[in-house]
Formats: C-alpha cells, sequence, structure tokens
C-alpha cells in the first residue's frame, strides 16, 4: 500500500495445553515453519511493522519470527484478560501513529498476505473498521457479523444470537482491522462487562458503529483464519497448506503424478519441466531446477538439485548436497554434504558422504565413501571422468585422481594419482575340491550332533 504506513499486532502469548505440549502452541510447525513464523511472513507481504505479543518466557516466539521478519518487536502480555487487552500490550507502538492497524494471530498459518491487503484497502477507502468474515452453511459455534443497510454494527457469539440471527452465515474470522486515527481509542473503549470479565477485540465493532464510524466486512476464505488449538487441527492446517502448494506448484509447469502423496516445505523451490513422482518428500532447504526427475518414495532435505538431474527412486539426499546438472543419484542411494560434478553418476546402494566428485565420474554399486573415524568428518575427493568399481570402500580422507580406475571390491586408503589402477582387496585363492570335502565334513558334524 504505497504512501500508508501499517503495523499489524500478532497475538502470540497462548500456552496452547490443548497441544498437550512444553513447546508454546505457536511455534508447532506447519510445512517445517513455526505458525508463528508463517503469520509473519505473511504480515511482511502485505507490507506492515510487526509487534509480537508474546507470553513470559517468550524467547523462542520471539526469535521465530525474528528469522523471518527482523526487525519485529516483542512485547510481553503478562496478564491474559482477552484480546483487546492483549493488543493494548503493544501500546507503545501504537501510539506511533501508522495509518492503519492489522490484528492477526499467531496460531492462524494460512493467512495470505492478499487477504491482508484487502483489508488495508478497505481502509485506505475511508472505512474505519474492517471485520475479517467468511460464509458457511453451517455457521454454528461461530460468532456473527450483524449488518444494517449495508455496515456492520456488531459482532454476537453464537451462544447469545437470537434464533434469527443464528440464520446469519456471515461468520466473524476473528481477525481485524482499524484505522490508525481511531484505534487506541476504540481499543482502550471495550469494557469487560460479561462472564469472563475479560476485553473482547471483537466489542470494537459495536463501539465503533454506536460512535457512527464506518465499519464493513471484507469477505475472505474460511481456511486463512483456520485457527489451531490441538494437534488434530495441526494436521487439517498442514492438509490445506499441502494442497494450496501443490496447486502453485503444478501452475508453475511442474508435473506432478499423484500430488496428494508429495510434501513440500515451506521453502521449497522446484523449476519447471521438473516431473515429481509419488510418495516423496521434501524437507526444508530444497531447490530443484529445471527439467528434473524426482522419482518415487525419493527424500530430500537441505539439499540443491540442478538442471536435467535424475533423482531415485528410494534416494535420500541430506543436507549439504550439491548436485549439478545432467548427474544423477539413483536408487537406495544417500548424498550428504558432498558437490557431485556435471554428469557424475552415482547409481545405485551407495552412500556418498562429505565428498567432492568430479564431472563424468561413475560410482558403482555399493560403493562406501568412509567418511567417519567416530570423532571427526573428513573428505573424500574424486576428481572427473574416475571409475569407482561396486562395493568399494573408500576410507577418508582420501584422493582419487581424474581419470583414475579403483578396481571392484576394493578398500582404498591410500590417495589414487591420475589415470592409475588402485586395487586394494586380498588375492582370491581357488583350493580344488575343497568345498566338497567342506559339505561332507559339516554334513556329518550335523548328524552326530
Amino acid at each position: 500500500m504505497t504512501g500508508r504506513s501499517c503495523l499489524c499486532v500478532v497475538l502470540a502469548a497462548g500456552e496452547g495445553t490443548r497441544m498437550k505440549s512444553t513447546l508454546p502452541k505457536v511455534l508447532h510447525k506447519v510445512a517445517g515453519l513455526p505458525m508463528v513464523a508463517h503469520v509473519a511472513a505473511a504480515v511482511r507481504g502485505a507490507g506492515a511493522d510487526i509487534a509480537l505479543v508474546a507470553g513470559n518466557g517468550s524467547d523462542s516466539v520471539r526469535d521465530a519470527v525474528r528469522a523471518v521478519a527482523p526487525s519485529a518487536e516483542t512485547y510481553v502480555q503478562t496478564e491474559r484478560l482477552g484480546t483487546a487487552h492483549a493488543v493494548m500490550a503493544a501500546r507503545d507502538a501504537l501510539r506511533r501513529g501508522y495509518d492503519d492497524l492489522l490484528v492477526v494471530f499467531g496460531d492462524a498459518p494460512l493467512i495470505r498476505s492478499e487477504t491482508l491487503l484487502a483489508a488495508r484497502e478497505r481502509l485506505a477507502a475511508g472505512f474505519d473498521v474492517v471485520v475479517f468474515a467468511f460464509r458457511t452453511e453451517r455457521p454454528a459455534g461461530y460468532g456473527r457479523v450483524l449488518t444494517r443497510d449495508g455496515r456492520v454494527t456488531g459482532i454476537r457469539e453464537d451462544r447469545d444470537c437470537s434464533d434469527e440471527e443464528k440464520l446469519i452465515t456471515l461468520c466473524n474470522g476473528g481477525l481485524m482491522a482499524i484505522t490508525g486515527r481511531h484505534a487506541i481509542r476504540l481499543i482502550e473503549s471495550v469494557g469487560n462487562d460479561n462472564a469472563k470479565g475479560e476485553y473482547y477485540l471483537t466489542d470494537v465493532v459495536e463501539v465503533a458503529a454506536e460512535a457512527g464510524l464506518a465499519v464493513t466486512a471484507v469477505t475472505i476464505d474460511a481456511d486463512d483464519v483456520l485457527g489451531v488449538n490441538n494437534r488434530a487441527e495441526l494436521a487439517e492446517a498442514e492438509a490445506l497448506w499441502q494442497q494450496r502448494r501443490r496447486r502453485q506448484v503444478m501452475l508453475s509447469g511442474v508435473t506432478m503424478i499423484d500430488p496428494g502423496s508429495v510434501f513440500f516445505s515451506w521453502d521449497t523451490e522446484v523449476g519447471a519441466e521438473t516431473v515429481v513422482e509419488p510418495n516423496v518428500w521434501f524437507g526444508p532447504g530444497v531447490k530443484v531446477g529445471r527439467d528434473v526427475a524426482i522419482h518415487a518414495y525419493s527424500h530430500l532435505e537441505g539439499a540443491t538439485v540442478g538442471d536435467h538431474v535424475s533423482v531415485g527412486p528410494f534416494a535420500r539426499l541430506r543436507p549439504g548436497t550439491r548436485l549439478a546438472e545432467k548427474s544423477k543419484v539413483g536408487n537406495f542411494c544417500e548424498v550428504k554434504q558432498a558437490d557431485v560434478g556435471p554428469g557424475a553418476k552415482i547409481n545405485h546402494l551407495t552412500y556418498i558422504g562429505d565428498a567432492v566428485i568430479g564431472a563424468g565420474s561413475n560410482i558403482g554399486a555399493g560403493t562406501i565413501t568412509c567418511n567417519y573415524d567416530g570423532f571427526s568428518k573428513h573428505v573424500t575427493e574424486i576428481g572427473a571422468n574416475v571409475f569407482i568399481g561396486s562395493n568399494s570402500s573408500l576410507v577418508a580422507p582420501v584422493r582419487i585422481g581424474d581419470g583414475a580406475y579403483v578396481a571392484s571390491g576394493s578398500v582404498v586408503t591410500e590417495s589414487v594419482p591420475d589415470d592409475a589402477l588402485a586395487l586394494g582387496r586380498a588375492r582370491q585363492a581357488t583350493k580344488e575340491g575343497r568345498a566338497r570335502e567342506l559339505r561332507e565334513r559339516l554334513a556329518a558334524a550335523k548328524k552326530r550332533g
């Protein structure tokens, strides 16, 4: 919103006892990111500064928000006397005279920037209070948005609705936008004459309407304001988030054969023309290039995958993996903290950890980089156009030079020069007839036993 300043108060003081967890509720994750960080990212996208209202011991909540919004300020709500009281915990920020005030909840991870911007546009058009509302054919349990002559006059809780009001399908989403010039006055005017003796932000609507201010509602998707109070609702939020992201990814040019079996993290990037087969999981920190094949049952986390790469099936890419263009990691392979050069192939049944593999090299089945000695990790360097035979163990630290050849079944403990052949296995001995003698002896021993 060009030319208009905005403050968003993020309410995140709830302990979330229904989550049955010692972790603050807003720190439970959706798509690998704490719920409150999802909210903060949406708020930043709407052009607002953030005033985080958290409870005692709020350092972890503050840190989660600052990871996506470094300039966010934190205010502590020492008493829990309702949502309006919580907003006023950030009174010092409100007094700076922002044009717009948004109030959102830290446990509503599906809120989108465009939803917040829609409310700000109503404020810019001259409205003083904007209620976030949604329509549902099953309104029971939700507060109803009351209107008269096209203006919002109040919000009535479900238990207080008359029979006629219970038929209203426009429901309160909980979030609110208030023009900055009236915000403090309106919130401070809210009383606590109710059964719980608390100060409810929803009462701002009636206070504003009675004062002759312009109050309206912006109708949004109900999913945008889905609050999470227990682990069942957390799973629901995860499912809805994944459904949204899958659609976004497919519309960006990615083919997904079975979208419902693919799971993304909040920061996953996938390039166009890529094909993702069923049962693939993308953990945090994954970037996939263009025209990539991610085969079924693969697990990627903290990995960068270049263009025209093939991964899987049944491959695991761990943090620090970097696959250059046209490289391949095949079935039942694990790669960790490794640079795999252009056109290099790790085809099957292989572990590559703390390694550098040059362009065009081929790593045979069953190869292991022995990178850990029980105390420290060590690096294996494999040059360009190297052939590593099947069932080889490369004991780090070790370097295999360009164009070298490691014979199958070798245990390599010393560096191999360029274009050299390395054999690190015991010499085979063949004893004629001994197999028959061995069978007879074992059979006799078994019979005696």
